[in-house]
């Protein structure tokens, strides 16, 4: 039957989708959501255009990730071997920290599994049961991720494999320069169009929303939804907005960062280095071609010339560039979506990368976005909507990063003993409660966080439960030796098929290399 003509009525209705969105900054963020809005909505007409500025360069902290990156490049159809060479990535299995309990002290936050369940209960608690009982396990018995990174090794997951080799996860070390460009080619396929422009403010309605983007030339560029991805400065969502800004700084104290690139020598290590320091702390990142550097300081305790000065002394390879500062004050906008626009990276906010989050938030932002797509009314119970699922997002990724500053045993510096005393969030201060009375893990549906990743830091740091799970007591302690044994085994029989992780950058096996 032919298509029945629309009824006058139906002619008089205003179209109220959304037709244009504008993103204004490029690089790791700005392209990152477009290519994820453009491979979203294929079939709805959309209008997506990137605007950036020549004279404004981007900030690129974050150069390692977490799985859900993979999960990403799958969604957008991206070869993972093709994104590695291209974008000079390695492999990571987790972050090593060291010198953060106790100088000296290392521990892991690796991925994937640990152990496997027992009597129904996630593994650590028989680690806990376990050290009751005095059998001392060893930590890389049980994890293939930590046990792989600590011998500079790398291999995929097997999915067939019910063990160790099944549960692996990984994510990646990058160039987010290249990233920025690869996602920006991969976007612009898909019809992603792209100004180059200053932006020197925005037109708004009389109700405060935006109209248009106005251009240092005179020109505009109008949109229905805009997101902003401009960094620290948010030129839309708080210099036009005026949003606000919520301030963490009185629980993490870091406020100042130097970046530098060195060459590399030796090995790449399929892990982030994160090194704690006396005002701060530095992090390792392993490219294909280079190391990327930094220190992350609170400048109370030390000068930024000192901080460059301390960082230059330490890295132990030729600096491929000049330090670049950063300055920011941890915290966030007051809120992420305010009228029509939407900020996100830097924009939105600042967590330092301690567990590498900044560009997942990037990805939950836009993922979200799409869960809570608006139409013109911009229904305010759908905006509240979207801005209280990421606010418990991000305040549940800062109450993780604080543990690792506040559960410290350091004293001997001003920074750390100002952490040890510091008060806490009370979703932190339960947790960690919570964690020292039963060596119970609380966390709700959806957290970034599992339960296993608070495990690994309250373990790193050695917070001790005072009682492990009752439920475990049905585990006899010869019964429970020979599971630890036969895990072991599992672990070392997973470790031994896996090859050099420099061996994985050969061009014959990056041509392969995703499985």
């Amino acid at each position: 039957m032919p298509d029945q003509p629309a009824s006058a009525a139906e002619a008089q209705v205003p179209d109220r989708r959304i037709r244009r969105i504008a993103i204004l900054g490029g690089g790791t963020a700005g392209w990152m959501a477009a290519a994820i809005l453009a491979r979203a909505t294929p079939n709805m007409g959309l209008a997506i255009t990137v605007i950036e500025s020549p004279e404004i360069g981007t900030v690129g902290v974050g150069e390692a990730t977490i799985p859900p990156i993979i999960d990403l490049l799958r969604f957008l159809g991206i070869d993972e071997a093709d994104f590695v060479r291209h974008t000079q990535a390695t492999y990571k299995l987790g972050i090593k920290f060291l010198d953060w309990r106790t100088v000296g002290h290392s521990y892991w936050h690796p991925f994937g599994t640990f152990g496997t369940s027992i009597n129904r209960r996630p593994f650590f608690h028989a680690w806990h049961k376990a050290q009751a009982d005095g059998l001392s396990p060893r930590f890389n018995d049980f994890s293939l991720c930590a046990a792989l990174g600590d011998e500079h090794r790398f291999r995929h997951p097997d999915p067939s494999d019910p063990g160790p080799a099944g549960g692996l996860r990984y994510a990646l070390h990058f160039d987010a320069g290249l990233v920025g460009r690869y996602l920006r080619a991969y976007a612009e396929r898909l019809g992603v169009s792209r100004l180059e422009r200053t932006v020197k403010g925005a037109r708004q309605r009389e109700d405060g929303f935006i109209e248009a983007l106005v251009f240092d030339s005179g020109e505009e560029l109008a949109a229905d939804l805009f997101i902003d991805c401009s960094g620290f400065r948010g030129v839309l969502i708080e210099q036009t907005l005026k949003t606000g800004y919520l301030d963490w700084s009185d629980v993490l104290p870091c406020d100042r960062a130097v970046a530098v690139p060195t060459e590399r020598k030796g090995s790449r290590a399929p892990y982030t280095q994160s090194r704690a320091r006396d005002a701060g702390w530095q992090w390792r990142i392993p490219l294909q071609h280079r190391v990327g550097n930094g220190y992350v300081y609170c400048s109370s305790h030390i000068s930024d010339a000192e901080a460059t000065d301390d960082l230059l002394s330490v890295v132990g390879e030729t600096p491929l560039a000049e330090p670049r500062l950063l300055r920011f004050t941890a915290g966030r906008r007051r809120e992420f979506w305010n009228r029509n626009c939407i900020a996100l990276g830097l924009a939105s906010g600042f967590l330092e990368p301690l567990e590498s989050t900044s560009i997942h938030l990037v990805m939950s932002g836009v993922y979200n976005l799409l869960d809570h797509f608006p139409d013109k009314d911009f229904a305010p119970a759908n905006i509240a909507s979207y801005n209280r699922m990421l606010i418990e997002e991000l305040e549940h990724v800062r109450d993780f990063i604080v543990l690792h500053y506040c559960a410290v045993q350091r004293e001997d510096t001003p920074l750390w003993r100002y952490c040890r005393s510091m008060a806490l969030p009370d979703s932190l201060a339960e947790r960690i409660e919570l964690y020292r009375a039963t060596g119970r893990i609380s966390v709700k549906a959806g957290e970034l966080f599992t339960d296993l990743s608070w495990f690994y830091i309250f373990e790193g740091l050695g917070i001790t439960p005072r009682s492990h799970d009752p439920l475990m007591d049905v585990v006899g302690r010869v019964q429970l030796a020979g599971i630890l044994n036969s895990l072991a085994q599992a672990t070392a029989a997973a470790a031994r098929t896996a090859r050099p992780h420099d061996a994985w950058f050969d061009a014959p096996t990056l041509a392969g290399a995703a499985r």
